[in-house]
């Protein structure tokens, strides 16, 4: 995923295992740039729960699961996707 490049070199640049707080201190402030804005990496970690990472590919996985509706195109185009972590979805509609 091209936004998580950057992320995805900081992450790299370390030596695991690595918990959740121990890679926003390190990484936090890296900047992801989303179709729809900006957030940190701090704010995507921040929205699950704390763990130890036992790679890189897993605290990119995690970071990528926590990114808010700002890295999605179109925001309920799609009755059938999940809504994000931290967010309340659209009322189910019966046709």
């Amino acid at each position: 995923m091209r936004m998580l490049t950057d992320a995805t070199e900081a992450f790299e640049a370390h030596d695991y295992p690595m918990t959740t707080e121990e890679l926003i201190e390190a990484d936090g402030d890296v900047t992801l740039e989303l179709p729809n804005g900006t957030e940190t990496v701090a704010d995507a970690l921040s929205r699950s729960a704390p763990e130890t990472f036992e790679s890189a590919e897993d605290a990119r996985m995690t970071a990528c699961a926590g990114l808010s509706s700002k890295a999605i195109g179109r925001k309920g185009y799609s009755d059938r996707d999940p809504v994000c972590m931290g967010e309340d979805g659209p009322e189910e509609v019966s046709f």
